[in-house]
């Protein structure tokens, strides 16, 4: 997994690429949950994630809670294939911000 930031005022943007699973969840959250907690609006890329696992989705899932009790949004932008039918099968498509 290899990532890039973006900042553009309140909202930043995480462009994630490779594979997310077991072995990159850390790196992954390390990245993304400091941008959470310190009341940014987080926009999560995965147009070029070729793969994710239910690691993966859990960061999804815990950075999303961490959103709502900081009163601020994580939004999942142009989720790859792959990606989308994992999120579909967990039924989070109801929970997460989707774009």
């Amino acid at each position: 997994m290899t990532y890039k930031v973006t900042e553009e005022g309140n909202v930043s943007t995480v462009f994630l690429n490779g594979e997310i699973d077991m072995d990159v969840t850390e790196k992954a959250k390390e990245q993304i949950l400091p941008l959470v907690e310190a009341g940014k609006e987080v926009h999560l890329n995965l147009k070029d994630v070729s793969y994710m696992d239910s690691s993966g989705i859990s960061i999804l899932i815990e950075s999303h809670q961490k959103a709502l009790e900081l009163n601020t949004k994580v939004i999942i932008k142009e989720v790859s294939k792959s990606v989308l039918k994992v999120i579909m099968m967990a039924k989070l498509e109801q929970i997460l911000n989707l774009e």
